[in-house]
């Protein structure tokens, strides 16, 4: 067999693989009751009303649906899109022409860390934040700097008093990535007064926002926050968001907002990626928005994934010894569990996987090597059944570790 390794780039040589995507592989078991994905529940996609509809698109755009389309987008879905963000009070130029369709949210975040990052560049991130944004960013050789949340999300004190330090050591700063809407992996919603903060830090230190909000019309309790992109009056907020997880993550369809400026190299940037996403699954989103079915569809998640959120938690309540801290998140599809410091959930994840139960755990989602004593759980594709069992399982995993840590 023949090696290649002298022909790689250097670059090749830092990828890292996903842990996600790894604990995915391991439990594909039918017998693991895995808490580990971030996956919709499948009983959740429309598939009578797509049915319907897929004939609708080959009947009415079936020379267009299947060919090669334009590189931001067919203009129907982005011109939905636009106008569903302007009713979101999305201030910075939203127009479909500052819309772009993307393949998956995934490709967003790689193409801002193209256009962006310079090897050596600092990308501010949550602690803990997105592993998909983390992997994302490393591809381009950026130095990531974490910045602690507290139950509201991203502090923004402590986040601007790293700029000026990283300033000071004339470090090249060049944006501050946020998923202020039930992020993921903490669960936790940015206040707007932190949203507004947020913009203020951006335009006194000449930064760009990447907003990430996969999660935000998955809102269970509490009331709805404006998308950082709303207080942008100078198009420095990058918005992102997707259909994975209120349509279908099969489809591979996401949009990103931004302005007129950075839009020509994001399109630039997706013409080298993919040419154009797959047009027949964006008129298949554009009819589903046209009919007025996406916002029932959302509802109908909703009434789905809230109960799935409180068995979660209330067997956390039932089943896990004390000592162990996690706030309910009023959205989204995890919960964010820290247990105590002596307890190493990387290391616990075999004795889980015994029991049959598997998350993710903490270290994954910290820039700074923390997060040992956390795991994140994802609440949304278990059946109700299987969210009692995993979590008794997991609760027995955990009081056995800590009984044995306090001998």
């Amino acid at each position: 067999m023949a090696h290649f390794d002298e022909l790689y780039s250097d670059r090749a040589g830092k990828m890292r693989k996903s842990e996600i995507r790894e604990l995915l592989r391991v439990t594909e078991d039918p017998e693991i009751i895995s808490f580990a994905g971030g996956l919709p529940n499948p009983q959740s996609f429309p598939i009578q009303d797509l049915k319907g509809i897929v004939q609708t698109v080959l009947s009415n755009h079936g020379k267009i649906a299947l060919q090669y389309g334009p590189t931001q987008g067919i203009k129907e879905l982005r011109e939905v899109i636009a106008e569903r963000s302007i009713r979101e009070s999305m201030k910075g130029g939203v127009t479909p022409e500052n819309t772009m369709i993307t393949s998956g949210s995934q490709q967003a975040l790689d193409a801002v860390g193209k256009i962006f990052l310079n090897p050596g560049d600092i990308a501010l991130v949550g602690l803990p934040s997105y592993l998909g944004g983390i992997n994302a960013f490393r591809s381009y050789e950026a130095n990531l700097v974490g910045i602690p949340l507290d139950k509201d999300g991203m502090r923004v004190d402590l986040l601007e008093e790293k700029i000026k330090e990283l300033i000071k050591q004339d470090m090249s700063v060049k944006f501050i990535y946020a998923i202020p809407t039930f992020q993921n992996p903490a669960g936790t919603v940015m206040p707007e007064s932190r949203r507004k903060k947020l913009v203020e830090i951006a335009h006194e230190y000449n930064l760009i926002i990447i907003e990430d909000d996969p999660y935000g019309k998955l809102q269970y309790d509490g009331s709805t926050v404006k998308p950082i992109k709303a207080f942008d009056d100078e198009g420095r907020v990058v918005y992102m968001s997707t259909f994975s997880k209120i349509l279908a993550p099969g489809f591979r369809l996401a949009w990103i907002i931004a302005s007129e400026d950075i839009m020509r190299k994001l399109a630039l940037c997706k013409q080298a990626q993919d040419l154009c996403t797959a047009g027949f699954s964006q008129y298949i989103a554009y009819e589903f928005m046209k009919s007025g079915s996406l916002d029932l569809h959302i509802m109908k998640i909703c009434e789905m994934y809230k109960p799935k959120r409180d068995i979660m938690m209330n067997s956390m309540k039932k089943y896990f010894p004390e000592g162990y801290i996690c706030n309910k998140p009023n959205g989204g599809m995890f919960a964010w569990v820290t247990l105590p410091e002596q307890i190493d959930t990387e290391a616990m994840f075999l004795d889980a996987f015994k029991e049959k139960v598997a998350y993710v755990h903490g270290k994954a989602f910290c820039v700074d090597g923390g997060g040992g004593s956390s795991m994140r759980l994802n609440f949304s594709y278990s059946t109700n059944e299987q969210l009692e069992t995993g979590m008794k399982r997991l609760g027995t995993v955990i009081e056995r570790k800590m009984k044995v840590l306090c001998r």
